[in-house]
């Protein structure tokens, strides 16, 4: 590989790729803190019943549910928006790689990380194409 100014160095990818995860998940924390506290504030002293189990609501199984529930400020849709965008961090590393491989024009590494998004597109689609 010819170095010139406009190709990405191994280094520069290095820290692009670090600075995206530690971004990642330092947003992922902070919206799910923001939710505990929401959520906190507006259930914290109602006394849990173990004896009966309640399954995930509805709401917070779609995406939709989950933005609906975090444009009317549930604290709940907000942990779990905060959960999604933890999930989102690897998957939006692996893009950023196959982007990164093919301005560098290295195909091998470039088709090994479109087949690694591509698994895990399946495996967060539930496994169903």
């Amino acid at each position: 590989m010819a170095a010139n100014s406009s190709s990405l160095s191994t280094e520069k990818m290095d820290i692009i790729v670090g600075n995206l995860l530690r971004t990642g998940v330092a947003l992922s924390a902070a919206v799910v803190l923001a939710g505990e506290v929401i959520y906190l504030w507006r259930h914290g002293t109602e006394v849990p019943n173990y004896h009966v189990f309640r399954g995930e609501p509805s709401d917070l199984r779609t995406l939709a549910g989950i933005f609906q529930d975090v444009r009317s400020f549930r604290g709940r849709g907000i942990i779990q928006l905060g959960l999604l965008l933890l999930i989102a961090t690897p998957v939006a590393r692996v893009a950023f790689l196959i982007y990164a491989f093919a301005r560098q024009r290295d195909w091998l590494y470039a088709v090994i990380a479109s087949i690694v998004l591509a698994l895990l597109s399946f495996s967060l689609a539930g496994g169903h194409v």
